[in-house]
């Protein structure tokens, strides 16, 4: 049911991505401007907002945080589709940032509970499969709605049915004991302020370099992910449905299956040595360099596809091992606010910039290049990965000296 709710929490989030050429035209926007929709705006909200709610989650019922969470963004995304100008859609996406910062920091939070240590980096890998599950079903029928109805029904159509689950999700899914998998006592009433909680995740060096590396490298995730649909039209001549199809597959299928298997590996290859928890993804980073590589600058249809598969594939593998990682080194009462703070660090610097700068480069480029310019802004994401993967194995170093992984 989690995963499920992650599902939707992608297909809102991403269903602009599919769209935006489409918005682009209809709304006249810059590069820059849908930049900030699918990115920074987006991002600003969603990172802040989440804070207060996870530090309510960790006090509170994390079950209805959820299901009110996921009611809001579902509402903001069919709000959308009314959108007449660019501060409207603005506002909107806005909605949908602060209605989605409750969604995964309770959810993380639900899932350590569930399952012990040995198990974590898989459930969690699981469940953040449903980011590029959304991914597939968002744009398998953004790209259909959009191309037969347009794009405001696309939001409307994809959003109302949120709603709906989230009284579904509501009625059925039961709260965990906090800290019911942990192998030492529990810790149900020591509950930290924000300001302890901050102070001891800033003096885990694991946790600071886990951070801004995979902030990195979400950079170079979203770099990538919100601006293929545009390259494909623009640079491959692809039509909406064509892109929605092909990219759902892509995207959807090579990072749900990337994302299961970085927890897998981790959890089956970590029991011995807890540096390959970040090694493993770190690992990769490597060879997405090259898929990407490919993907950008390979001129037929299907190897620059096949490419882009295995950049998801490769890319997604980070996402179960840094949040199983990020809990084994705070006690249960903390893990709501850490994966907050987390996401804080992963999406201000990822979502929030990664979009921007890729359009703004763009945008810079364009009166020279015209279309390639965002092929060459796409670029830019093959030299943030190289600092990613120092970082990533950096953090290993210090994980492996540590008694982290335990619960």
């Amino acid at each position: 049911m989690l995963t499920l709710v992650y599902i939707f929490n992608f297909i809102d989030r991403q269903l602009l991505v599919i769209l935006q050429e489409s918005i682009k035209k209809d709304l006249q926007l810059s590069d820059t401007q849908l930049g900030l929709l699918s990115g920074f705006t987006f991002a600003i909200f969603y990172v802040t907002v989440g804070i207060p709610i996870a530090r309510l989650a960790d006090r509170g019922n994390r079950r209805n945080i959820v299901s009110l969470s996921l009611g809001i963004w579902s509402l903001m995304t069919a709000c959308s589709g009314l959108s007449r100008n660019f501060l409207q859609l603005l506002l909107a996406r806005i909605g949908v940032g602060v209605g989605e910062a409750g969604g995964s920091p309770p959810a993380h939070a639900m899932i350590s509970d569930y399952f012990p240590p040995e198990k974590r980096s898989t459930a969690l890998s699981v469940y953040s499969a449903g980011l590029y599950l959304g991914i597939l079903a968002g744009f398998l029928m953004g790209g259909y709605l959009n191309q037969q109805l347009g794009w405001r029904a696309a939001f409307f159509v994809l959003g109302i049915p949120g709603l709906i689950f989230s009284l579904l999700f509501y009625t059925t899914v039961k709260e965990p004991k906090r800290g019911a998998t942990d192998l030492g006592p529990t810790v149900e009433n020591n509950i930290r302020s924000f300001g302890e909680t901050l102070k001891f995740l800033l003096a885990t060096k694991t946790f600071v370099l886990l951070a801004f590396g995979g902030g990195l490298h979400v950079f170079c995730i979203y770099g990538i992910v919100n601006w293929t649909p545009s390259f494909l039209a623009r640079l491959h001549g692809m039509t909406s449905s064509q892109i929605g199809l092909s990219l759902g597959l892509v995207f959807g299928l090579g990072g749900g299956l990337g994302t299961f298997a970085g927890g897998y590996l981790t959890d089956r290859f970590g029991k011995k040595d807890k540096s390959r928890y970040l090694k493993i993804p770190a690992y990769g980073i490597i060879l997405s360099i090259f898929f990407a590589a490919g993907a950008l600058f390979l001129k037929p249809d299907f190897l620059s596809l096949g490419c882009f598969a295995g950049v998801a594939f490769l890319h997604s593998m980070y996402l179960g091992p840094a949040i199983a990682v990020a809990h084994g080194l705070v006690p249960a009462s903390m893990r709501a606010l850490t994966s907050a703070i987390l996401f804080l660090v992963l999406n201000l610097i990822g979502l929030g910039f990664g979009p921007l700068v890729v359009g703004w480069i763009s945008d810079s480029l364009a009166p020279k290049l015209g279309n390639e310019s965002l092929r060459w802004a796409m670029s830019v994401t093959l030299f943030v990965s190289m600092a990613s993967v120092f970082l990533f194995f950096r953090a290993a170093q210090t994980l492996s000296r540590s008694s982290a992984i335990n619960g």
